[in-house]
């Protein structure tokens, strides 16, 4: 038996298919996972995110010690509630994780970084933050909602104290608000508008039961992971990790290189395989033949050489297979994947697939 979150009871009830997760006992589907993955294109769907991990950083010299930690520098968070996307490196560039960071006040920022890589995570901050005397604060009292879809915000907004449902409605992208005891950010990770909610655990089965009651669907991993690869975002452990940079991850956008000063761990790796012309490419694969693209399949690049799916699936928006792939670096727009043993013709695309329930590439 893995862990819990505060909204488990509501998965067994709603009769979940209940899976291993990064050693938590997750949900990854209600029943029809192409049906959730649609209503989060079409109107609106809830994912439980409670099992992502929840860091609080404090200090005076918390903003230095962001800067150096981060490949992104988060002196670009100009204003409380602002957020930025960033991956954490280990030295030689490879990616211990990938997170989102909130600024809270000049003095606190939060980080939300992946379930799997708690532990890790979580020991690697604290080791770095000693020597900045910055205060490391898990919320494990803490549960989380990601409500998405084009309906998202305007179902989910009674579930906001009305003191502050208004804010919650004025919030730009990637802003994030305190509204009392909650937590509000205009954060996703489906390529569609909505919020991110972190609530006390206590509150979890009556802000899922209004939800509910709201039209709100309830949504496994399954279309989470559809819905991520259409929208061409990286999935930790399969797009990227420890052994690869964000420079043939897809993420070179990532990394802030100026000012040049901003000395941050793995800069100088980065650097280097920067200036590398033969560094291998990131890419989205669309299939022109029957059949699906999965994860670790082989691609072939005829007269170049040889690359490798790091994410596909099928996409219920597009009804066709899609994939992420690293591959091989040179200027083509074609190539094959292994199947079964037989060599099937894709499409070399650039990420996203789909944003806002709208196709971004020619099908």
């Amino acid at each position: 038996m893995g862990s819990k979150t505060p909204h488990y009871d509501r998965h067994v009830e709603a009769g979940a298919r209940i899976v291993d997760f990064g050693g938590w006992d997750m949900p990854l589907h209600y029943g029809s996972q192409k049906e959730e993955h649609h209503a989060v294109r079409r109107t609106a769907g809830m994912f439980d995110v409670s099992h992502m991990t929840i860091v609080d950083l404090g200090g005076e010299r918390v903003r230095d010690f962001l800067r150096y930690l981060l490949a992104n520098d988060v002196a670009r968070l100009g204003e409380p509630g602002k957020a930025l996307y960033t991956c954490m490196l280990q030295e030689d560039g490879g990616v211990v994780d990938d997170l989102i960071v909130y600024c809270i006040a000049d003095d606190k920022y939060r980080l939300v970084v992946n379930a799997a890589t708690r532990e890790k995570d979580l020991a690697w901050i604290r080791r770095q933050a000693e020597a900045f005397g910055v205060h490391v604060a898990e919320r494990a009292e803490l549960a989380m909602l990601a409500v998405q879809g084009p309906k998202a915000r305007e179902l989910a907004a009674p579930v906001i104290h009305a003191e502050y449902r208004d804010a919650a409605l004025a919030l730009k992208p990637f802003y994030g608000l305190d509204a009392g005891d909650y937590f509000v950010a205009r954060t996703g990770y489906t390529g569609e508008d909505g919020w991110e909610i972190l609530m006390p655990a206590a509150d979890a089965h009556a802000v899922w039961d209004r939800l509910i009651a709201a039209g709100v669907v309830p949504c496994g991993l399954g279309a989470r992971d559809t819905l991520r690869l259409e929208a061409g975002m990286n999935l930790y452990g399969s797009d990227m990790d420890e052994t690869v940079s964000p420079l043939e991850s897809g993420l070179a956008w990532t990394v802030a290189w100026e000012p040049a000063d901003r000395d941050f761990i793995g800069r100088a790796a980065l650097e280097t395989q920067r200036e590398n012309t033969d560094r291998r490419r990131f890419v989205g694969l669309v299939l022109e033949d029957k059949g699906v693209l999965r994860n670790h399949m082989k691609v072939i690049v005829e007269g170049v050489g040889e690359g490798e799916i790091t994410s596909g699936g099928f996409s219920p928006t597009l009804e066709r297979s899609l994939a992420l792939a690293r591959v091989p670096a040179g200027d083509y727009d074609r190539a094959q994947v292994e199947v079964r043993r037989h060599l099937l013709d894709v499409r070399i695309v650039r990420p996203p697939f789909v944003r806002h329930g709208e196709a971004c590439i020619d099908v």
